[in-house]
């Protein structure tokens, strides 16, 4: 770091001229006073990097001192140095929020790494960080290149996401636009690779296959009924794994991460087919024929999943699992309030599940609001907002108060989303739904190597709506515009997140099993 300036303080400075020369030596420049009035003095007319600042001190104290100092200047790092170890002065000097903490007597090279460490930290961090992912880009690109399994590929997109999170710290952009490249192609080769499997992992051809949206409950959940403690599961709506793990902290806060997994969800990737099909422990057409009055078409009018309690109702029934349960739909901060006092009154169920709308509404209102759009302009700026919006969010106070009961937590998710940029010209009729990254429609037209086709939706177990009907599907980055009004649909839409397509943003979705710390 260049031309480093340093404010050290103590009534004895004379005795640290060895220091002072050795860190003048190394290009710091180094100012010195022997008191904290002349320290406050000093600060006023000169600008520092860093104060090293003596605890024991006649006049005015190096707690003081530090007060007066971060009243002039809360963000000047001060780092602590003192004679005592009492516990009570470090807790004194931690909670006026220094920057470090040196026991005398002092070395140099122990000044010279709090240097490094408080002054220069994100530059070595970065560097290495940035050395780390090049080592790493060559493996990642060899696996991608492979013909990965269903396993590997969540391995692999699990290691895109680690990079992807530790490089934004990087002040290397360069090296993050590396990284959208490599993640760019693991999206493409990941998409060709559901259109080769989806129908046979449907139809139980191939074995193993991944557990999908309507095998999640049967499979993860259930397990954990057997044991003899209250089940709560958190389904977080569009819940993209990457958000999963920048929320993850506040949770170890009161729970341990048993399993951390990663499940596929259904085509299309939206809430109407992958969460109905989540509750149902169905697929849509196996819904829709078996039970008739909850399943809503495309061409129907009215909301498509108003009927999840029970769709969970039946599928425990079907399984023989007659247990007390519940079902809350949470879609606004007020009833997320009123359902914080209701959980006393939900311990005495085997089985409680929660749905939280907000990250979908955050999807959504990205691309309507104006403010959204400024707010989450890019997938960092996306995970911040959801972020800044749990610790503030009534599910942060579900969180704390099941913290400390002796219940087993799962978060979970239907499906995620992904943020497009390029546009794919499609073609239907006025019957065509709206969606952005799958169309479902009679005579779509399309460039056939821009989309997925399932020409009969009944292979993927899909409604046909009709007789000529199929479903097409965006894969990676793209969305669909209509070639009327092309540039203006396009600008509108371009770099919002949208969901219902082929990507591993959008079908590999957590689902996370936590018990009590």
């Amino acid at each position: 770091m260049d031309n480093v300036s340093i404010l050290w303080v103590d009534d004895e400075i004379d005795l640290l001229k060895p220091h002072i020369i050795f860190l003048k030596d190394k290009g710091y420049d180094v100012s010195t006073v022997n008191s904290g009035y002349d320290a406050l003095d000093m600060i006023k007319t000169k600008a520092f990097n860093i104060v090293f600042l003596d605890e024991q001190m006649p006049g005015l104290s190096g707690i003081e001192t530090l007060m007066k100092l971060k009243e002039l200047q809360p963000g000047l790092p001060v780092v602590m140095i003192t004679k005592s170890e009492e516990e009570a002065i470090m807790e004194d000097a931690i909670g006026s929020n220094i920057a470090d903490y040196l026991i005398k007597p002092v070395k140099p090279n122990q000044i010279l790494l709090c240097l490094k460490k408080n002054l220069e930290n994100k530059k070595l961090v970065s560097e290495k960080t940035n050395f780390q992912y090049q080592q790493e880009f060559r493996n990642i690109g060899m696996e991608i290149s492979n013909r990965l399994n269903f396993e590997e590929w969540t391995e692999i997109y699990k290691k895109i996401i680690f990079w992807e999170l530790k490089l934004e710290k990087s002040m290397d952009d360069g090296m993050q636009q590396v990284l959208q490249l490599q993640k760019n192609e693991a999206n493409q080769v990941f998409s060709r690779f559901v259109e080769r499997n989806y129908i046979d992992w449907l139809h139980g051809k191939v074995n193993p296959r991944p557990v999908q949206s309507h095998n999640l409950i049967k499979e993860k959940v259930f397990p954990a009924m057997d044991e003899n403690k209250p089940v709560f599961v958190i389904l977080v709506d569009n819940l993209r794994y990457d958000q999963w793990k920048i929320l993850q902290p506040f949770f170890e806060e009161y729970f341990r991460v048993e399993k951390e997994e990663i499940y596929y969800s259904i085509l299309p990737t939206v809430t109407q087919y992958a969460r109905n099909s989540l509750f149902a422990g169905l697929l849509p057409t196996e819904i829709e024929r078996k039970y008739p009055k909850y399943w809503v078409n495309e061409d129907e009018e009215g909301t498509k999943n108003n009927f999840e309690s029970e769709l969970l109702g039946e599928l425990l029934k079907r399984y023989g699992r007659d247990v007390k349960y519940s079902y809350y739909k949470v879609l606004n901060q007020t009833y997320g309030r009123k359902l914080v006092e209701l959980l006393p009154n939900l311990m005495v169920n085997k089985l409680n599940f929660i749905v939280y709308n907000f990250v979908d509404m955050l999807s959504h209102a990205r691309t309507e609001m104006e403010i959204i759009r400024e707010l989450a302009d890019d997938e960092k700026a996306y995970r911040s907002i959801t972020l800044s919006w749990f610790q503030h969010s009534p599910l942060y106070d579900i969180i704390k108060w099941l913290g400390e009961k002796d219940v087993t937590l799962m978060i979970t998710t239907d499906h995620g989303s992904i943020r497009v940029t390029n546009p794919v010209k499609v073609l239907g009729d006025r019957n065509t739904n709206t969606n952005l990254r799958y169309k479902t429609g009679k005579a779509l037209k399309f460039e056939k190597n821009e989309a997925f086709e399932v020409r009969n939706p009944a292979d993927a177990f899909l409604p046909r709506g009709n007789v000529s009907s199929s479903f097409v599907f965006c894969r990676n980055y793209d969305f669909f515009a209509y070639p009327n009004n092309f540039n203006y649909y396009v600008n509108y839409y371009r770099d919002t997140f949208q969901h219902g397509g082929i990507s591993m943003e959008e079908m590999l979705v957590p689902f996370i099993h936590m018990k009590r710390k």
